[in-house]
């Protein structure tokens, strides 16, 4: 089906089943342990082996000898796999750099040899008797010292490393208010509770990979390529996933190594990546150093916005795109962004939720306020007064739905905003010093084609298949509800089935596009089995009426059942976007406001409520949603306070690698979460008239919190994480 221009008679409308606060399908699986994730399919394959990987214990440089014959006696020990005996491996569409390393080495903790034995135990005990000598090179581990050296990149998605527009440099110059100021954001680390995990069996020349992966057309492509087999001979299995932020958006080692096992022993192999390997293995948010220049009049028009930010990644590897809000989020008749990329001999950076404007916002959202202050402006009246309602660089091109103000205000009357004593440090509740904070939230709305497959079996249920992932996102229930409203079912009567590459490919998830694009693939699915079935039973299709298990048209009432009185009916189809995307901007848009207390002994911060508000099309499952925004809102408040990788800049490597160092938030440090969403369609994103939200929500809150916590103090970090030891020295005085 290819979606051209809005659906008017549309059934999805009707709204009996979308757009309802339902539970999800899978929960009882999922509460009861009994929903099997990659690591746990004990029946996927008989007789399974274990393999525990061996990282490299060097940043960059090449292995002089390695020594397994110890580990190969060891007891249990099947095989070790090392790239000398694993043949020549492609390195993936998807992967800066190999996967299984050998004699070269690109970053810490790269595979370089993976050890399977009967047990875990074995195998973990004899990697241990993995000896390898390094002659280890000199390696770039420091972005702040590497910016001379850094390039102008490619083009990254479609989107350019520099815009300008208007002059920005005159204007700036001739600003009467202006700010000048430099942030900087870590490197942060997904640490989604699953690890990545695989179980590999070969059959004859075909494999199949039960593994935790986002996008399964992506990644068998990578599978296949790098093994180097035709892509049908390969097959991905992710029916459940437990987290992934984008971290289990690509192939990482765990299926690769499971593979080559599995080949060398004859056996299935399953590995599990330990949390030290997720770390420094596979992908994190890179770091960035920000510099965001404001130019604006007195009476708070903003004339000049510029933004420019620094990142790194391995050689081959692209930048953290921290400017790309910056160009569609403000008015101004002069603008310029520009991104700038050094090589790191660091692990490999790459798409974290919300990649480019979650850290892209934590900075230009602490820029606004400081405007603001500048000014002698409320921060929420100068974001409102700088609103547009076109692209800012595209004049000629609207936004399709833009109600950034409305989430501003609502958010402003619901938070209690106008009470706030606008000076910093004046707020006190005993030993603590209160204040708030807010900031703008936006995120760029994605479409992407997507394909579904639905059946209409004897018994009146209705099956559907599409290779969609479910990260805890919610998609078995948006996808059961789309089917159930289209065909006229009770939910109970659906069953979805997702994550598998010999289902019809789909969007996948990523960058927020899955809910919409998903669903609108089942949307045309069901459009077409609708069409059949009314045939089937002499009814006008574009008349017909599903309803209570009945199909109705032209006076005459027919049970569903009817149709398939004779055989399963099926129907596949996928939903087309076509240039949709370059007709008009759309994007999801919200507001995101903070009380934070600063203990004025200690400088411990402590959140005490939070808001989003959120435009973002129709929301199809309000309570998953809401679920995606607070989770979203709790990310934000990790990297505003506590979340940073820290880098050993002698050595090349993550230091805090492990779920002890590396510390995010817990029920305790978020006492209370509210979401708003607005009411509100977009008719123009697809038939569903939805969009992406689950990024959305964590756009901008670590810069609420940032606000939050310099309007209680007075002190302004620029800094993330904003800890007390950046706090502790500067705190006012106890009266």
């Amino acid at each position: 089906m290819k979606f051209d221009t809005p659906a008017t008679e549309n059934p999805i409308d009707r709204l009996k089943v979308v757009g309802k606060p339902t539970d999800r399908i899978e929960g009882p699986l999922k509460t009861s342990g009994t929903a099997a994730y990659a690591y746990e399919r004990h029946d996927a394959a008989p007789n399974q082996a274990y393999g525990y990987i061996v990282g490299a214990a060097i940043a960059k440089g090449r292995i002089s000898s390695m020594d397994i014959a110890a580990a190969k006696a060891a007891p249990g020990v099947l095989t070790v796999v090392t790239a000398a005996s694993a043949g020549m491996l492609a390195k993936g569409d998807f992967n800066t750099a190999k996967l299984l390393g050998g004699p070269d080495i690109e970053h810490y903790h790269q595979a370089v040899a993976l050890v399977v034995a009967e047990s875990f135990e074995q195998a973990r005990a004899a990697a241990a008797l993995v000896r390898v000598q390094y002659d280890r090179a000199k390696g770039q581990f420091d972005l702040a010292k590497s910016l001379d050296g850094a390039i102008k990149p490619p083009a990254s998605f479609g989107t350019e490393a520099d815009s300008r527009f208007g002059d920005f440099d005159a204007a700036f110059a001739s600003a009467p208010v202006k700010l000048d100021a430099r942030y900087t954001t870590p490197d942060h680390s997904h640490a989604m509770m699953e690890p990545h995990a695989s179980i590999a069996n070969w059959d004859g020349d075909r494999l199949t990979l039960w593994t935790s992966n986002q996008m399964i057309d992506w990644s068998v492509g990578d599978v296949a390529k790098t093994l180097g087999i035709p892509k049908e001979k390969v097959r991905l299995v992710s029916p459940y996933i437990g987290g992934g932020f984008g971290g289990k958006l690509f192939v990482r080692a765990d299926a690769i190594l499971a593979a080559l096992g599995a080949k060398a022993t004859g056996r299935p192999v399953k590995v599990a990546l330990q949390r030290p390997l997720i770390i420094n293995n596979t992908t994190h948010r890179p770091a960035t150093i920000q510099r965001i220049r404001l130019g604006g009049t007195t009476d708070g028009k903003l004339t000049a916005i510029g933004h420019e930010s620094w990142s790194g990644d391995l050689k081959g590897g692209g930048p953290e795109t921290a400017v790309g809000q910056t160009r569609l989020l403000y008015a101004a008749a002069h603008r310029m962004t520009a991104m700038r990329l050094s090589v790191l001999d660091l692990p490999e950076g790459n798409a974290m939720r919300a990649p480019g404007e979650a850290p892209g916002l934590m900075a230009l959202e602490i820029a606004i306020d400081e405007m603001a202050e500048k000014l002698g402006i409320d921060p929420v009246a100068l974001r409102i007064l700088n609103d547009t309602q076109v692209d800012p660089e595209k004049p000629e091109r609207r936004f399709s739905q833009r109600r950034l103000n409305e989430c501003l205000t609502l958010g402003a009357e619901k938070f209690g905003w106008k009470d706030r004593n606008p000076k910093p440090g004046q707020t006190r509740d005993g030993r603590w010093l209160v204040g708030t904070g807010v900031a703008a939230a936006f995120r760029n709305n994605i479409n992407g084609n997507s394909a579904a497959r639905v059946r209409l079996e004897r018994s009146g249920k209705i099956v559907v298949e599409t290779d969609m992932t479910d990260i805890g996102t919610g998609s078995y229930t948006i996808i059961a509800q789309t089917a159930a409203e289209m065909m006229g079912v009770p939910l109970d009567q659906v069953e979805v089935r997702l994550g598998d590459s010999r289902f019809p490919v789909s969007a996948g998830s990523g960058g927020q596009w899955g809910a919409n694009s998903s669903t609108a693939g089942v949307y045309a699915a069901c459009v077409k089995l609708r069409t059949a079935i009314a045939e089937k039973l002499g009814l006008a299709p574009a008349d017909a009426v599903f309803e209570k298990g009945e199909v109705r048209a032209g006076g005459k009432s027919v049970a569903l059942t009817k149709a398939s009185v004779d055989g399963d009916l099926v129907a596949e189809d996928m939903i087309e976007f076509g240039d949709l995307a370059e007709k008009m901007q759309q994007s999801t848009f919200g507001a995101h406001f903070v009380e934070a207390a600063v203990d004025s002994y200690t400088g411990e911060i402590r959140i005490r409520r939070m808001l989003a508000v959120c435009a973002a099309g129709r929301i199809l499952n309000p309570k998953a949603a809401r679920s995606q925004v607070i989770g979203a809102m709790t990310m934000g408040a990790g990297a505003a306070l506590m979340e940073e990788l820290a880098v050993d800049k002698r050595f090349g490597f993550f230091v805090n690698h492990d779920l002890a160092g590396y510390e995010v938030p817990v029920h305790a440090d978020i006492p209370h979460q509210e979401v708003i969403f607005l009411d509100e369609v977009d008719p123009t994103t697809s038939p569903m008239k939805a969009k992406g939200v689950g990024e959305l929500g964590i756009c901008g809150v670590a810069a609420a919190v940032a606000n939050a916590v310099y309007h209680a103090t007075g002190i302004r970090v620029r800094d993330y994480p904003v800890t007390l030891d950046k706090l502790i020295g500067r705190l006012p005085e106890i009266a």
